[in-house]
């Protein structure tokens, strides 16, 4: 008698929704010749959000199940981006750093219990186009709050501190 848990299942299931989603990816890709990115120049953020961040954090920013217990490489599942995780916490800035540097931009020598998976997507996207990004996941919040203040209006506290980089 075999016994299967629901854990290998969801593994296997998200493997293989990643392979599906990066073949489509390079399918869309190299049917336009692979130099026409998967959005437009007017694209709105939540189209960028659709084609580059989706498939990691959720059509709806819902991120990953269980996304704040480490993996077995060490890496974080990715966090929702919907007003339930923490990106709320972060400015402007950071959270421009991390989508164009990536998750890497928050490794530490001297906390070496903390490695990101987020990829960069600094050579992807444009200056705009990442500010698009985050004010649409900014949207996601919706009027979620945290201690009896608007997490929008925490981040906006929080941003003025660390601000979004001037643009190219």
């Amino acid at each position: 008698m075999h016994r299967y848990s629901s854990a290998p299942n969801f593994f296997t299931a998200t493997l293989l929704s990643l392979a599906l989603a990066s073949i489509f990816l390079t399918a869309c890709a190299s049917s336009f010749g692979g130099s026409v990115p998967l959005f437009s120049s007017s694209s709105s953020g939540q189209e960028i959000f659709a084609a580059n961040c989706a498939v990691c954090h959720g059509v709806s920013g819902e991120g990953q199940p269980d996304w704040h217990i480490k993996r077995s490489d060490g890496t974080l599942p990715p966090p929702p981006l919907n007003g339930d995780g923490h990106t709320w916490h972060h400015g402007d800035g950071l959270l421009y750093r991390i989508i164009s540097q990536g998750g890497k931009t928050l490794e530490d020598p001297n906390y070496p219990g903390f490695k990101s998976g987020m990829p960069a997507f600094g050579e992807r996207l444009t200056h705009e186009e990442t500010v698009e990004v985050i004010e649409y996941v900014k949207s996601l919040w919706g009027d979620k709050s945290k201690l009896g203040m608007s997490i929008r209006e925490s981040q906006k506290l929080v941003s003025e501190q660390d601000p979004f980089p001037e643009g190219n």
